[in-house]
């Protein structure tokens, strides 16, 4: 079973940075899936796609307003993805998900393409 473990949330101002992480366990391998971060928002309940990686290429795609700021990476031999995210602003504020998929799996920015998923880590951006 895949296991997905998430650290690095936190309280930041406007305008600062932080860095998620994302453990996976319980593959040999992950260089045949993709990991995905998504996000929810206080009081929404769609869970927002940010942006994907493939694991084997390293090859990135973002939703729009995370270009530029948001940059998702990966270290193979940790089997650990990460999210650095500057120039945080308050409507980032949420509640941030990683989640892994086969990459032979449609909809790299589809929730429902994506079987497992990591517990949730806070982000929470003062104004």
């Amino acid at each position: 079973q895949v296991q997905l473990v998430e650290s690095g949330g936190g309280l930041v101002q406007a305008g600062g940075s932080l860095r998620l992480s994302c453990t996976a366990s319980g593959r040999s391998t992950f260089s045949n899936y993709d990991m995905a971060w998504f996000r929810q928002a206080p009081g929404k309940e769609e869970r927002e796609f940010v942006g994907v990686i493939g694991w084997s290429g390293g090859r990135t795609y973002y939703v729009d307003h995370v270009k530029g700021r948001f940059t998702i990476s990966r270290d193979a031999a940790k089997n650990t993805g990460y999210l650095q995210m500057n120039s945080l602003q308050p409507e980032d504020t949420a509640v941030y998900y990683c989640a892994v998929k086969g990459n032979w799996r449609a909809g790299y920015n589809a929730r429902d393409s994506y079987d497992y998923w990591g517990q949730g880590t806070q982000v929470t951006v003062s104004s």
